[in-house]
Order: C-alpha cells, then structure tokens, then sequence
C-alpha cells in the first residue's frame, strides 16, 4: 500500500490537473498510483459482475457505472478523498455530475488484485464506512470469495460467499441477487 509523494498532501483541485496517462486516488489528500492495467482475471469478473447488476437496473432510477469514474467521498467539507472503485451503484442521481460522483454511492464493489488488497481491505473500507456507503463489497479473484460489509447503526457486518455459494442478495436493490458462481466464470 505504497503512498506516492507522502509527504505532500492534495486535493480533488489538484487531482483534476493530472494528465490521463497515470490513474490515481487521493486518500486523506495522499498520491496512490492506480495499476495500469488490471488483470484479465480482473477484467473478466468485473464485467460480469457489470452485466448483473446493469441487467437488473435496466428501466429502473439506480445506475451502475465502472472503473473509471470519480467518487469524491467528502467534496463538501476538504475534497481531498477521491476513489476509483471498480463498480458503483449510484440511486440518488442528484450526487452525479460530469466527473463522477458527489459523496457516497449506495454499493461499492472492490476487486482485489496485488497492488491494492491492503488499500481496499483496510483504508478504502475505513472510508466507505465513514462516508455512509451502505453496502461494500470486497471480491477475492484468487481465492473466489466476495466479502459483503452491509452498514447497519454506522457499523458494517460481514456476510461471505465463495463460489460454492448460489447467489447473494444485494441489500440496496430489493429482488437483486447476483450468481456468485457467474462472477468467477464458473
């Protein structure tokens, strides 16, 4: 969980004058540098996991978007956290404008890979906590698992699924389960 140029700090302001060729995040106004290109593995269960969550959402107010795309977790008070997850559901479309989201996203869903397990396990989680996401999920590619943190009386409690498992119900979006054996391609 390698923080670049830590000792200065920045905000969302400086973040936005960055060029495209590098994709970061700001954490507590600290540089992370993103991976340059995910894993196939990676891309494979993120797109059926889009796949899922898009096919139920069709025709309804929800919106799903994918990596990349800005959540900008406390623009209103120091705007110096800014995150890329892999998959947002966003049901409030007021916090949407041009260069993504304005506070927190209804569900956050995280792939782990190598360079950011320790990030989205520990300093994203603390985050989404804080910001009110009401559901976060953690997807394990190596191991197959999916880790759902569901925020209740501003805790979250942990529900796990592995591939074994046939479907886990996505509390935010009533009547939405997604096929747990489908992400992981099995």
């Amino acid at each position: 969980m390698e923080a670049l140029r830590e000792h200065q700090r920045y905000t969302y302001a400086d973040y936005c004058t960055w060029g495209d060729e590098e994709r970061w995040e700001l954490i507590d106004g600290v540089a992370y540098a993103m991976s340059p290109s995910p894993s196939w593995k990676h891309q494979e269960i993120s797109a059926n996991l889009h796949f899922q969550l898009y096919s139920f959402l069709k025709d309804k107010p929800c919106k799903v978007f994918a990596a990349p795309f800005d959540v900008r977790l406390n623009a209103d008070s120091d705007d110096d956290t800014v995150v890329q997850p892999d998959i947002v559901v966003i049901c409030d479309t007021a916090k949407l404008d041009d260069k993504g989201c304005i506070g927190a996203p209804d569900m956050v869903i995280e792939i782990l890979s190598p360079s950011t397990a320790l990030r989205d396990r520990v300093l994203k989680l603390r985050w989404y906590l804080r910001a009110g996401v009401r559901e976060y999920w953690i997807v394990d590619p190596d191991s197959k698992t999916v880790s759902v943190h569901l925020l209740k009386n501003g805790e979250y409690y942990i529900r796990a699924y592995d591939g074994d498992d046939d479907g886990a119900a996505v509390h935010v979006l009533e009547g939405c389960v997604i096929d747990i054996g489908d992400i992981f391609g099995e």
